[in-house]
């Protein structure tokens, strides 16, 4: 393949990663994802109690919060790291074959840490989105084109993180 094959091999994972990180990157570091305030909670107008047949919900653990915001910068940080490594590799002059091997490292290595907050959530519902969306990004790093995958699919993951994995 050529340079600006490999060009625009990492441009489409540059361009991947920056539409995935854009729900993310407003969300401050210190405030768990998904904390901002309702449109309820910042009027002051009350809100409807749920009605009693609508199931309750677990008690959020006491870890939520920091899990959550730990696997937000895991994402970003993978993100980056993969953007980085995506603008390097036209500067290295890698075939497009080693910039997609680099890619399913970093993703593998990012499932892995997303796994590893996993097992540390102790509410069961986290844990399980957390759980699977290290699968997701599994997936990613075994796909025959894992820039395909993350235009299609990774960019679908951290708005979903943003609105469930919340204390």
């Amino acid at each position: 393949m050529t340079r600006t094959s490999t060009s625009a091999l990492a441009l489409a994972a540059v361009a991947a990663l920056t539409a995935g990180c854009q729900g993310t990157a407003d969300t401050p570091a210190s405030a768990p994802t998904g904390a901002t305030a309702s449109a309820a909670e910042a009027t002051g107008t009350p809100t409807v109690a749920p009605s009693p047949s609508a199931s309750p919900r677990p008690v959020t653990a006491v870890n939520t919060a920091e899990v959550c915001r730990k696997v937000d910068q895991l994402i970003i940080e993978g993100s980056r790291r993969i953007a980085a490594d995506s603008a390097a590799a036209t500067k290295n002059e890698l075939t497009p074959e080693q910039v997609e091997a680099q890619l399913k490292e970093n993703l593998a290595g990012l499932a892995d840490d997303v796994r590893g907050q996993a097992g540390k959530a102790r509410n069961p519902e986290i844990r399980a989105l957390l759980t699977d969306t290290a699968k997701r990004i599994d997936a990613g790093a075994q796909s025959t084109d894992p820039v395909k995958w993350m235009s299609a699919t990774f960019v679908a993951i951290p708005p979903r993180l943003m609105k469930e994995c919340r204390a």
